[in-house]
Formats: structure tokens, C-alpha cells, sequence
């Protein structure tokens, strides 16, 4: 029996609420049972040195947790004066994941900055962080496409992230705060809507796991990215 009382197969409760800055060009608060991460996106008519007239756009992404998004209070890494490795991480993360359904060359010379920032965390904020960014990212391309900026969303598939891993023995989706800090092994995927691996994190905490509860582990993300993917999509109006 899991901690809280899901089925091995289950999500957390998911919500992805959009439009919730108004001052960004996309927005989206992801919510997974407890996490919470918002996500903005900011379009910039402008590129890093290295892209120019390379004819080429560019996503990139920063992520933060703020201070009391945990049980006790973390200090700012603006005021330690540098990120954490985790944080560097994570934010290439996101950024790759994006990329991997972006059509560059469509954007030209058009910057999309994407920022996470963790409101809640209980597991799995990097999984929430590229769902609700890629919702964010449609956002602020849909809007870029109604100002006459773009002639269509340069995005090639959507994009999705869910955790899974071995807890007692079993596989099990969506691992929240209590399920991570006590599984034997879990790993993080990052798929497209058509089944496509972007990235895939996994680790054993004690011993090695097995090819077979690995393709366990996929074949719960998959079921589970699919779930998300649908959300994103009804978020976003698509279907």
C-alpha cells in the first residue's frame, strides 16, 4: 500500500491553470497533489551572442524553489550568491525538454524565456516544472501567432514529464515527498505526446534494479505522460 492510498497506476491530482500572470505573454500553476510550481513565459525579440543571424530562435529556462516551499525555510540562492548544482540541473532540464518539441528555426531571431518557480514542493517539482512549462510555451507562441509575429505555434509535439520508481518492491507513478525518500530506486521521464524519449533520469538508491522493472517504470511513465499530455491539452484549449 502506497502512502497515500493511490493505486500503483495513479497520478496525483493534477491541475494546470493558466493566464494566472497578467503580465506574462504565457502562464500556467501546475499543481501535483502537493507541489505547486508557476511557470511564465517571456517572449524577447533577441538571441545569446552565439545565435546571432544564425536565423535561429531559443528557449531557456531558470527554476527556483522559494525559501519556504519546504518544511523548513531555504535561503535565497541570490543570497548565497550562486545556484546550487541542482538548480543548474534542473533548469537545463527543462530548457532541453522544450527545445526537443521547438521548431528553431521558425522562431528566427525570437527568445522564449521560461521561469519555474517552486510555490510547494512535495516530489516531483522538476516533473510539474516541464508540464506546466510547456503549457506556458504554447501560450505565449499562440499569442505571438495573434499578433502577426509568427504565421503558426512553432512546436512540433508536446511534452510532458512524471516520475516513477520502486517503492517496496513495486512499481509505482507519480511519487510524491514521502514515497521518493524511501524508494528503492525511481527515476524521472521526460516523453513527447507521441511516445518519444527526451530524457530519462533514473537511479538506484540500494541495489541495482533489473532491464525488467526498468520497462515497468517506462511503461507507467508512458501511461502516465499520456494522462498529462491530455491535460495540457484541455488546458490549452485544444481539445
Amino acid at each position: 500500500m502506497r502512502p497515500s492510498g493511490r493505486a500503483a497506476d495513479a497520478l496525483r491530482p493534477v491541475t494546470l491553470e493558466t493566464d494566472v500572470n497578467k503580465y506574462a505573454e504565457g502562464s500556467c500553476l501546475a499543481r501535483f497533489g502537493d507541489t505547486e510550481v508557476l511557470c511564465t513565459a517571456t517572449v524577447e525579440q533577441s538571441v545569446p551572442s552565439w545565435l546571432r543571424d544564425s536565423g535561429r530562435g531559443w528557449i531557456t529556462a531558470e527554476y527556483g524553489m522559494l525559501p519556504r516551499s519546504t518544511g523548513t525555510r531555504t535561503a535565497r540562492e541570490a543570497a548565497r550568491g550562486r545556484q546550487s548544482g541542482r538548480t543548474q540541473e534542473i533548469q537545463r532540464l527543462i530548457g532541453r525538454s522544450l527545445r526537443a518539441v521547438a521548431d528553431l528555426p521558425a522562431m528566427a531571431d525570437m527568445q522564449i524565456r521560461i521561469d519555474c518557480d517552486v510555490i510547494q514542493a512535495d516530489g516531483g517539482t522538476r516533473t510539474a516544472a516541464i508540464t506546466g512549462a510547456y503549457v506556458a510555451l504554447h501560450l505565449a507562441l499562440q499569442r505571438v501567432v495573434t499578433l502577426g509575429l509568427l504565421g503558426a505555434v512553432p512546436l512540433t509535439d508536446q511534452v510532458a514529464a512524471v516520475s516513477a520508481g520502486l517503492y517496496r518492491g513495486a512499481p509505482i507513478l507519480d511519487l510524491d515527498y514521502d514515497e521518493d525518500s524511501a524508494a528503492e530506486a525511481d527515476a524521472n521521464f521526460v516523453l513527447t505526446g507521441r511516445g518519444g524519449v527526451v530524457e530519462v533520469q533514473g537511479t538506484a538508491e540500494e541495489k541495482p534494479f533489473s532491464r525488467d522493472q526498468f520497462l515497468a517504470l517506462l511503461a507507467l511513465a508512458e501511461k502516465g505522460v499520456g494522462e498529462l499530455v491530455g491535460l495540457q491539452r484541455r488546458a490549452l484549449g485544444l481539445d
